[in-house]
C-alpha cells in the first residue's frame, strides 16, 4: 500500500471523523473560494488574507469534518466526491446566513403581513397603493399562510390579518374593520337565483368548511338544524367542490372579492352575524409600524 491511499483511507475510516460541531463559517467560504477560483493564491486574494492562512483554514475544516475535501496538484485543484457534496451544502448554508444578515440588517424597511385566505378584500389594492405612498421608506409585503396565526407564529410575518380571535397569549389584536358573511354556491343551484339567503336555507346542505383558518362553524346554527359539514385547508379547493354543487360555503366578503370564479356565486346571509377583521402582532415585540396598519386599515374599512 502506497503512501498516497494509506493517507486517504485514514481520512474516510468513521473513527477518523472529527468533531463536525467545530465548523465554522470562516472554513466554508474558505472552501468555496478556493473551488470558485480555482486555487489558494485567488482564494487569498478574494478572502484578503495570506495563502498560508488559506491552507491553514482549508486544513482545519477537513480535520473537524474527517475528510478529504480537495485533490491538489502542482497545476489542479479540484474538489473531491464528497468535497463537491460539502461544496453544495456550504453554498446553502452561507446563502442562508446571507439572508439572515440582509434581514436583520434591513431593520424595519420591511412590513410582512401574512393572511390565510384573503387579505383586506376589497382593500387589498387600495390598502397596498396608499401604504407605499404615505411609507416609502417601508416596504409592504403581503403573504398567503394557511395557518390558524396567518403565519405569525411561523415566523413568516411581522403583523397578521386573522378573522377569528387568536387564544393565544402571546399575541395581541385589534379589530380594524368588520364583513358581511356570504354565501358561495354553485351557479345553477336554486338558492343562487336568490338575492339573499338565510341560514335555514342551508341547514339541509353540506358545508364545506376549513377547521384551521375558517370563519365559519356550524355553531352559526340552532343544534338542531345544522347542516352537515366536509372539511377542506385550501381556498381553491373549497372553491373547486363548490362549483359542484355538491357543497356550499359560508365565508367572509373579503372572499368574494379575493376570489371571484367561475361556476360560483355568492350571496349574502342576511340573517348571519358579521366577521371581525383583527389585525394581530407579537406582544413582547410590535413592529413600528403597527399602528400606522392599523389606522390605515380602520379608515378603508370605515369609508364607503
Amino acid at each position: 500500500m502506497d503512501g498516497a491511499t494509506e493517507q486517504t483511507e485514514q481520512w474516510e475510516r468513521p473513527e477518523a471523523r472529527g468533531d463536525v460541531r467545530g465548523v465554522e463559517l470562516r472554513q466554508l467560504r474558505c472552501l468555496v473560494a478556493i473551488v470558485d477560483e480555482g486555487g489558494f493564491t485567488d482564494a487569498a486574494a478574494v478572502l484578503g488574507v495570506s495563502q498560508a492562512a488559506v491552507s491553514r483554514t482549508l486544513a482545519s475544516l477537513e480535520r473537524a469534518l474527517g475528510v478529504r475535501l480537495l485533490r491538489r496538484t502542482s497545476r489542479v485543484v479540484a474538489p473531491t466526491t464528497t468535497g463537491l457534496r460539502v461544496v453544495a451544502h456550504a453554498r446553502r448554508v452561507l446563502g442562508e446566513v446571507d439572508a439572515l444578515v440582509q434581514e436583520v440588517a434591513s431593520g424595519h424597511t420591511r412590513l410582512r403581513i401574512g393572511y390565510a385566505w384573503s387579505a383586506v378584500g376589497r382593500h387589498t389594492v387600495a390598502f397596498q397603493r396608499q401604504w407605499a405612498e404615505r411609507h416609502p421608506g417601508t416596504e409592504l409585503h403581503l403573504v398567503r399562510v394557511n395557518a390558524s396565526s396567518a403565519g405569525l407564529a411561523e415566523g413568516a410575518c411581522d403583523l397578521a390579518v386573522v378573522r377569528r380571535p387568536l387564544d393565544d397569549r402571546r399575541f395581541d389584536t385589534a379589530i380594524v374593520g368588520l364583513e358581511r358573511r356570504l354565501c358561495a354556491l354553485a351557479t345553477d343551484d336554486p338558492l343562487a337565483r336568490r338575492r339573499s339567503v338565510r341560514l335555514a336555507d342551508l341547514g339541509g346542505r353540506t358545508l364545506l368548511i376549513d377547521r384551521r383558518t375558517g370563519t365559519t362553524t356550524t355553531d352559526l346554527w340552532p343544534p338542531d338544524a345544522r347542516p352537515a359539514v366536509e372539511e377542506t385547508h385550501d381556498v381553491d379547493d373549497w372553491l373547486t367542490v363548490i362549483a359542484t354543487g355538491r357543497c356550499v360555503g359560508v365565508t367572509a366578503e373579503s372572499t368574494a372579492h379575493q376570489y371571484p370564479r367561475p361556476g360560483v356565486v355568492y350571496r349574502p346571509v342576511r340573517d348571519a352575524e358579521p366577521v371581525a377583521v383583527r389585525l394581530a402582532w407579537w406582544r413582547d415585540d410590535p413592529h413600528p409600524a403597527t399602528q400606522a396598519v392599523i389606522e390605515l386599515l380602520t379608515a378603508l374599512y370605515r369609508a364607503p
